[in-house]
């Protein structure tokens, strides 16, 4: 189960942890995996749950042993869009996350390793689910839409993305 792998060799992978070079924290310490197809057949949400949380008592272990002080949070997500889960670490506390958009820091993982396994191809948008465009002088915003008249305009507020989150700082941190 190739899954189940690639979530236990993230404790094991290089862990940066330097808050003045959040840049360098990002490139090393994020990670994409992918379900292949036997995972999701055979894999349950909770075999998964279970691989993340071991991976972040093994994290909280080594950030103790790099001797850093303060804030960390281990924390996955599903990118739809890529049909992946993604995990980082972090030296910052859950309400501090890198992410651009709005985003929901949650303690149940089970919902976001849920979509990904029912996910049949990940990484796919139906052609029915694209817009066309056009020629735009100026793209649109994120969120926005076409009326009935091929006019951009603003959409419903797009939900946030719920981002599991686990404390593996040490005391005093977040």
């Amino acid at each position: 189960m190739p899954l189940l792998t690639w979530i236990a060799e993230l404790a094991d992978d290089p862990l940066v942890l330097d808050p003045d070079d959040r840049p360098a924290e990002q490139r090393t310490n994020t990670w994409w995996m992918t379900a292949e197809e036997e995972d999701r057949r055979t894999l349950t949400v909770q075999q998964v749950v279970d691989a993340f949380e071991r991976t972040a008592a093994l994290l909280r272990e080594r950030v103790r042993a790099l001797g850093h002080h303060g804030p960390a949070t281990f924390y996955v997500w599903h990118d739809v869009l890529a049909g992946q889960l993604r995990c980082s670490t972090g030296s910052v506390g859950p309400r501090d996350l890198p992410f651009r958009g709005n985003y929901l820091p949650t303690t149940d993982l089970g919902p976001i390793v849920a979509d990904h396994l029912a996910d049949d191809e990940p990484g796919t948008v139906l052609r029915t689910e694209l817009v066309d465009i056009g020629d735009l002088d100026e793209p649109p915003n994120d969120g926005d839409v076409l009326d009935a008249d091929g006019n951009w305009v603003p959409g419903p507020p797009l939900p946030p993305l719920p981002v599991w989150v686990r404390d593996v700082g040490t005391a005093g941190g977040a």
